[in-house]
């Protein structure tokens, strides 16, 4: 009998389907921007990461979920495919998910984490994974009647038991997802293939970048007068986006899914490294291209307290979670990287103190040269060694 597990011999490799599946989050991750782009306020924001971090913890699970089965058995291809329909009208429910389409948003993300939770302890309910599935289950059980209980509640209720769910669902691989009566598991027994799993989280991170392109084009094509400081806003969110690439995918991607793969407990590390320390990184990405869009839109325009958040803000983030991912996999805080935060952060609080000083194409610019300062450092080690 043909196995649904994957074979454990490091070889792994991302299939068509699980690249097909992940179409489904570049509408999500579209939505979450310009959701953001929307509501830029404080509440606006806190949703908006609220949301996030459900999209993130949906394509997640999906992810550790093709790195122990195979998603080319058919019944994983049908689970991804029913994944994707639930995924999608997650994504649909987006804009008004703290609205007239709060249950809708709620029952979908449900329907994904359960379903899916489901039949993977049903199919590998035979293998020593399966009981690590039986205990996520039973956690997505019980937070899934708190999302549902949010969605019906409304107003405050909401936000409480929603934030509630996620915090459950957040908490629960730090125990190894312990249950009354069903014990728990360990990180010992989440032996992943650490190739796969950087492969999968590096394609998330490009989807993240493809939002902040197309986002740049878009608004540039829909200007209707472009002078010269718009063109110039433009290419300047480009080369944002270029550094954003290269600090990430130059060096650290490759040598610490090596150092993932070679670890003694590769699950507890492709938690701490993946799973966690992704989530700023992406988050970064996606509100430097809300302020992509704002500098392109109004590049000599008046600033405001969002325009600063998201122009600085998203690389910013982007910076500390790649410094916190650094961290986690190879120790020691990456200080080049922390200076850069620190520059952006006391740049964004000097320029909200006078902001008519400084328009917002150039916050841009200054964005632009601190990630590609840092990603140039990054680069020249590297090249050095190579020509050594």
């Amino acid at each position: 009998m043909t196995t649904i597990l994957r074979p454990r011999d490091g070889a792994a490799k991302v299939v068509p389907i699980e690249l097909f599946f992940d179409l489904v989050y570049v509408f999500a991750i579209t939505q979450l921007s310009h959701l953001l782009l929307e509501h830029l306020g404080a509440a606006g924001a806190a949703r908006t990461l609220l949301l996030t971090l459900a999209v993130w913890w949906a394509w997640m699970y999906a992810t550790w979920t093709t790195n122990y089965l195979d998603p080319d058995h058919p019944t994983m291809r049908l689970t991804l495919a029913a994944m994707m329909l639930a995924g999608l009208s997650m994504a649909a429910a987006l804009p008004e998910a703290f609205g007239p389409r709060a249950l809708w948003f709620a029952a979908s993300y449900v329907v994904l984490q359960v379903g899916r939770s489901l039949v993977v302890a049903v199919a590998a309910r035979r293998e020593p994974i399966g009981h690590t599935f039986r205990l996520i289950l039973a956690w997505q059980v019980v937070s899934a009647v708190v999302w549902i209980a949010g969605a019906l509640a409304g107003g405050t209720g909401q936000v409480v038991l929603w934030v509630a769910a996620l915090l459950m669902e957040y908490v629960a691989p730090w125990h190894g997802y312990r249950m009354p009566f069903l014990g728990r598991a360990t990180t010992a027994e989440w032996a992943i293939d650490g190739a796969h799993m950087a492969e999968r989280c590096q394609l998330f991170v490009m989807l993240a970048l493809g939002e902040s392109v197309l986002v740049t084009g878009l608004t540039l094509a829909e200007g209707e007068h472009l002078s010269a400081a718009t063109v110039a806003a433009f290419g300047v969110a480009f080369l944002t986006s270029v550094a954003m690439w290269w600090l990430y995918f130059d060096n650290s991607a490759e040598a610490a899914a090596e150092r993932v793969a070679a670890a003694d407990d590769t699950g507890r590390l492709g938690r701490s490294a993946y799973t966690y320390s992704h989530i700023p990184i992406v988050a970064g990405v996606i509100v430097a291209a809300v302020g992509d869009e704002l500098a392109i839109a109004h590049p000599l325009g008046p600033v405001s307290a969002g325009t600063v958040l998201t122009v600085l803000g998203g690389p910013a983030l982007f910076l500390a979670g790649h410094a916190v991912f650094q961290r986690v996999v190879f120790g020691g805080l990456p200080g080049g990287r922390l200076v850069a935060v620190a520059v952006l952060v006391l740049t964004g609080l000097l320029v909200l103190a006078a902001p008519s000083l400084v328009p917002p194409v150039a916050l841009a610019v200054l964005a632009a040269l601190v990630v590609g300062t840092v990603a140039l450092r990054d680069t020249r080690p590297r090249t050095a060694a190579r020509s050594a």
